[in-house]
């Protein structure tokens, strides 16, 4: 096989949660660019919309779904809608995400719990859906976890994310046990750990740290609209047939120093 075949993902079906807008949607054009079919989720239908126009317009064919994925029994109906529009999904991408900033011995318990029902709960149930419905009869499929640097380290100074930074955490060793026991199906599944990329999540603490936060990064800048795309058609291409359980950091080198 060609080393342009290997990436090729014409035909394939990808579901992107959080696909409206940042990094989802960063990687969904990039999916799509490579022949994907595309199905983003998010919570604002205004949002979505804007999205599948900006997405259609780069030629790629999209199906959106409204969704609040906190509330988990919302979730087979997107994978319903999904499979009817397109037959499959060949291509999950857990994006979806949410942080909350105070101090550990402030954290509030509603805090607590959204962080985790988004960042832990929500891919695993999603997973599973997708996984017995799709993948496993079909024995082949993609599954990229996005994950964080935050989840490999403890809180850098002037940081305090203790939900978010444990649920990335959580969300690396779930990689590698769902990769571990879907194995035997032919199912990839790995992670990819971004360090700070502009976002709704991160826009603010990029302004507060600053010059200290590229300055201890060796690449010296953040994350741009393009650098997480090569990751996610890696991970969900041929390309990446003999990986799996694997955490890729995409940080400019900030998680080596």
């Amino acid at each position: 096989m060609s080393v342009k075949a290997l990436f090729d993902l014409s035909g394939k079906v990808a579901l992107v949660t959080g696909g409206s807008r940042g990094l989802g949607l960063q990687m969904a054009e990039a999916l799509g660019e490579m022949g994907c079919k595309l199905a983003i989720c998010a919570r604002k239908a205004d949002e979505l919309a804007e999205a599948r126009a900006h997405l259609e317009g780069l030629g790629c064919e999209v199906l959106t779904h409204v969704i609040d994925l906190q509330k988990f029994e919302q979730i087979p109906a997107l994978v319903d809608a999904v499979v009817e529009r397109f037959g499959t999904i060949d291509i999950l991408v857990n994006n979806a995400g949410a942080t909350w900033g105070a101090p550990a011995e402030e954290y509030p318990d509603e805090a607590w719990h959204k962080v985790m029902r988004l960042n832990v709960d929500a891919p695993f149930f999603l997973a599973r859906e997708v996984g017995r419905r799709c993948m496993i009869p079909a024995k082949r499929g993609k599954i990229i976890n996005i994950a964080s640097i935050a989840g490999l380290r403890g809180t850098p100074p002037g940081m305090t994310t203790i939900a978010y930074n444990t649920s990335k955490g959580a969300a690396v060793n779930f990689t590698r046990t769902l990769a571990s026991e879907w194995g035997k199906y032919n199912i990839n599944v790995n992670a990819i750990c971004p360090g700070f990329f502009p976002s709704k999540l991160a826009n603010g603490l990029i302004e507060k740290l600053g010059d200290a936060l590229t300055s201890r990064t060796p690449l010296g800048r953040i994350g741009s609209d393009e650098d997480l795309k090569g990751a996610v058609v890696y991970f969900a291409s041929e390309a990446s047939r003999h990986v799996t359980g694997q955490a890729l950091a995409v940080d400019g080198g900030n998680s080596v120093v």
